[in-house]
């Protein structure tokens, strides 16, 4: 037998064996569930004979409205809910292989709202270009904040909550940003709404003849991805020792990733939880393998996408209204993220320490506030008072001149009508951030969480989702009971965390992951109910948006006094708060009722945050870094803690409007956007410096 033939007999054995290997049994089985999911789904809209469809699939032209219905948006429908879902799955099987977390997708890392952003400042800044490059706006998007959370997780690690929590606040700041430009340019962007929950409704085939070409990097990954995927299980050093270069290989592999991310979000919009959930059921059918756990992840992406955008149309039909394929991804998608939050094992998590002093030579400030308590409160008040200054007597004043109108700045005293608007935005605002303050100490604490506040927990966006349903059901007005909405959402909220963290010691992640989720499902009904474009739901998404433009002076006042009384009932447990700290047995030993008491504080909690969220809408980052900032300016014990954190709130959130009222003057901005810019920058040099 010659050379060559020996070469060719090599080689077809070589790949008979590889044929062997990638066969699964799991990819038959998905394979048939996904020929019957779009079967089913081929059903859902017509009345079309199966021989008829037959027909029309292979060759037959259209030559009734029907069948024109059928072949222009039907097939594909389907077609680009199978190419979406798979394309979302095999990304989210790659992320997590390539960083060796489970709990990373592009939702997580950030690289959804960073392609968000990207499109949405595209479209106000050259909307001409966007037309025809709308994947490199998205691509930019997701680059940036992809980039950012594993640069604020790199000294941490990728394999642990970190990178999530990066993933988290760059979502967070990006969204902020989003939401900045939205408010400002609604004209140019109210055509994205719909496109921003997720619509996979087509009119012809241009869209998928669009992205067809652009998923290219998807058979690219399948046939070159294995074998660094495989060596990445070994660790980095093991991967290294085995001659991979695994700097390169990350980022080559993560730009190819987040392409078909942004070719993706860029022909149907945002459609979260697909990257996430599909490779934890492939893993559990086939992890020994990178190349299988990528295919069938993607089949099962496309099996799921497919089978929500039928749960879509069905909506569709029932409610009368467009409801996003994304929305209905959203419904299904937090509770199973909140399922797959059980499974993770509460050793793999961050301490649920209180934050520790750092004595590190980068932070040589921090201890020196540490150290120096009279200091801190000093600091803090006086800032405190120089910012209600320039909340209520520096800003611009148009004056007329000569030369016609004029913006000067300067001190200037409100007189009548001025005064009468400013009062009760600074107090609502003052109001407000003392009160998130209070909820976010008495939450780190009661549940010895340093992650814990009522936005990360998703305290604000249950109370804000059970306003927005009421809304969407009943009307706008019925809204004379929003803080009672607002309540039951909080209360409902809270439920579902004690229950759920109870079982994981109240686990960061746990708390995390509930957050996360219940934050997305707000958003996709947020997204769904901005569809309409109206104004009412505009004057809504300013609300959502934290803002005391429209705040009057009985409602500010009824919110100071709202949030003093329930802060004040909630510092009578400050004894029981620094003991639960220690540890429940603790606590126990000495008298206090654990159950009671953390049910009593819960509920002021939940108190305080309906009635800020009902008022001026959701804030998010107040309560979350207030306690971390009076504890770095000294005040260790609770009771100090929570007047100080109550100080640096009220100071924030006041801070903050006046940013929003001045800075684009006569242009607005919204208190709790502004908050979220700062506020997330300051949470990401946290993260970044190790502090949390």
């Amino acid at each position: 037998m010659s050379t060559v033939d020996l070469e060719s007999e090599r080689r077809g054995g070589v790949l008979k064996q590889w044929v062997i290997s990638c066969v699964n049994p799991v990819w038959i089985f998905s394979g048939l569930a996904l020929a019957a999911v779009v079967i089913w789904h081929l059903q859902t809209r017509t009345d079309l004979g199966l021989l008829q469809q037959w027909q029309l699939w292979i060759s037959t032209p259209p030559k009734d409205f029907p069948a024109f219905e059928y072949v222009y948006s039907h097939m594909p429908r389907v077609i680009m809910a199978v190419l979406a879902g798979a394309t979302l799955g095999l990304v989210g099987s790659l992320v997590q292989q390539l960083l060796q977390n489970p709990l990373v997708s592009p939702m997580t890392l950030g690289a959804s709202s960073g392609a968000w952003l990207g499109i949405v400042a595209g479209s106000v800044l050259f909307p001409a270009l966007v037309i025809d490059y709308r994947e490199w706006w998205a691509l930019s998007g997701a680059i940036l904040a992809t980039g950012l959370s594993l640069l604020v997780a790199r000294n941490s690690g990728f394999r642990g909550l970190p990178i999530v929590l990066a993933g988290m606040a760059v979502s967070l700041l990006f969204g902020a940003l989003a939401s900045a430009v939205v408010l400002l340019n609604d004209q140019y962007v109210r055509n994205l709404f719909i496109w921003g929950a997720g619509d996979l409704a087509q009119g012809d085939w241009s869209k998928v003849q669009w992205l067809l070409p652009r998923l290219v990097p998807f058979l690219i990954l399948v046939a070159i991805a294995h074998r660094p995927l495989m060596l990445m299980r070994l660790g980095d050093q093991g991967a290294q020792s085995r001659g991979l270069a695994v700097v390169p290989v990350i980022i080559g592999l993560l730009l190819l990733a987040l392409w078909l991310t942004a070719s993706v979000i860029a022909a149907v919009g945002l459609i979260g939880f697909i990257g996430l959930l599909t490779p934890q059921i492939a893993r559990k059918f086939c992890g020994h393998s990178s190349r299988q756990e990528m295919i069938v992840s993607a089949l099962l992406g496309a099996l799921l996408l497919t089978l929500t955008d039928i749960i879509a149309l069905r909506a569709t039909g029932f409610f009368g209204q467009v409801v996003p394929s994304g929305a209905a991804a959203a419904l299904i998608g937090a509770p199973a993220l909140i399922l797959l939050s059980l499974n993770r094992a509460k050793s793999s998590e961050a301490s649920a320490q209180p934050p520790t002093r750092n004595d590190s030579p980068n932070s040589v400030q921090v201890s020196v506030l540490t150290q120096s308590p009279a200091y801190g409160w000093a600091l803090a008040t006086g800032t405190g008072l120089l910012i209600l200054c320039l909340a209520f007597f520096v800003f611009p004043k148009t004056v007329l001149v000569d030369s016609g109108a004029q913006v000067r700045w300067g001190w200037f005293w409100p007189e009548g009508y001025l005064w009468q608007l400013r009062w009760p935005r600074v107090l609502a605002a003052l109001a407000a951030g003392f009160g998130l303050a209070v909820a976010g100490t008495v939450l780190q604490r009661l549940i010895r969480n340093p992650l814990a506040s009522p936005d990360i927990l998703g305290l604000s966006a249950g109370a804000t989702l059970s306003i927005v349903l009421f809304i969407l059901i009943f009307g706008a007005q019925w809204l004379v009971f929003s803080p009672v909405i607002a309540f039951a959402g909080s209360l409902a909220v809270l439920a579902l965390l004690l229950f759920l963290g109870k079982r994981q010691s109240f686990s960061p992640g746990i708390m995390v992951l509930t957050g996360i989720a219940l934050t997305a499902l707000l958003d996709a009904i947020l997204q769904f109910t901005l569809a309409s474009g109206t104004d009412e739901v505009f004057s809504l998404l300013l609300w959502m948006s934290g803002s005391t433009y429209k705040v009057s002076a009985q409602q500010a006042v009824i919110l100071a006094a709202g949030v003093l009384i329930l802060s004040a009932i909630a510092l009578i447990w400050h004894r029981a708060l620094t003991l639960i700290a220690i540890s429940d047995d603790v606590a126990q030993s000495r008298g206090v009722q654990i159950g009671k008491t953390r049910a009593w504080l819960l509920t002021l909690i939940a108190g305080i945050c309906a009635m800020i969220t009902a008022i001026i809408g959701p804030v998010s980052f107040v309560g979350l870094l207030s306690p971390h900032m009076a504890y770095l300016l000294g005040a260790k014990k609770i009771l100090p803690q929570i007047v100080l954190a109550s100080i640096v709130g009220g100071s924030l959130l006041v801070l903050s409007d006046w940013i929003g009222r001045v800075a684009l003057y006569p242009v607005q901005l919204s208190a709790g956007i502004v908050a979220s810019l700062i506020g997330g920058s300051y949470f990401i040099y946290l993260l970044t410096r190790q502090r949390l």
